[in-house]
């Protein structure tokens, strides 16, 4: 899945691969197994879709986290 997005002031694009996993319900041995969760893993391309490592360097732990949480809420 692709999407835009503002890193640090500058539009791209990012380019994710997840896998949602979904919850048991009440009946899971864990809260998390309950719940579910989503694996992804994430590529920051220019606007053109090329791979921007430049942009890349720009990641913080606050925008690498909003940027998960955009996966989890499109997948």
């Amino acid at each position: 899945m692709k999407f835009e997005y503002r890193l640090a002031g500058i539009p791209c694009i990012i380019e994710a691969t997840s896998n949602v996993v979904k919850g048991q319900g009440y009946s899971a041995p864990s809260e998390l197994d309950a719940r579910g969760w989503v694996e992804s893993t994430f590529s920051v391309l220019d606007r053109r879709g090329r791979p921007a490592a430049w942009l890349e360097r720009k990641l913080t732990d606050k925008s690498t986290q909003d940027i998960n949480e955009m996966i989890a809420e499109l997948s």
